[in-house]
C-alpha cells in the first residue's frame, strides 16, 4: 500500500477498529493507523481518520439496523405500537449517536496518527 492511497488506508484502518473493537475508544486507533499510513498533512490525515470511521461503523449501524428492525417485528404484533415506536426512535438515536462517536473519533485518531508520524522523535 502506497502512501496516500486514502481508501485502503480508510480500510485497514477501519478493520484496526473493528479487530480493536474491545478496547475503550478503539476508533482512535483505527484512525491512528490509517492517518499514519496515509501521510500528507493534517488535513488530509483528519480525513482519512473520518473515513477509517465510517468504515468502522458500518457493522455498528447494521447491527443496530438489524435490533430495530427485530424490535419492530416483535413489538407489531403486539398492541404494543407506541412501544415499539420508542423502541425505534431509540434504536435511530444509538445510530446516530455511534455513527458520530464512530467517525468523530477516527478523525481525531487520524491527526494523532498524522502527528505522530511527522512530528515527533518516536519514530
Amino acid at each position: 500500500m502506497a502512501e496516500g492511497d486514502t481508501l485502503a488506508n480508510a480500510v485497514i484502518g477501519g478493520i484496526a477498529s473493528i479487530l480493536l473493537a474491545f478496547v475503550p475508544f478503539s476508533p482512535v486507533l483505527g484512525g491512528i493507523v490509517a492517518g499514519y499510513l496515509q501521510g500528507g498533512d493534517r488535513g488530509v490525515g483528519l480525513r482519512v481518520g473520518a473515513y477509517a470511521g465510517v468504515v468502522a461503523a458500518i457493522p455498528l449501524v447494521l447491527f443496530l439496523l438489524f435490533g430495530s428492525l427485530l424490535a419492530g417485528v416483535v413489538l407489531a404484533g403486539d398492541a404494543l405500537l407506541g412501544v415499539g415506536a420508542v423502541f425505534g426512535l431509540g434504536f435511530f438515536v444509538l445510530i446516530v449517536v455511534g455513527g458520530l462517536y464512530t467517525v468523530a473519533l477516527g478523525a481525531v485518531g487520524g491527526w494523532l496518527g498524522n502527528y505522530v508520524k511527522y512530528d515527533t522523535d518516536l519514530v
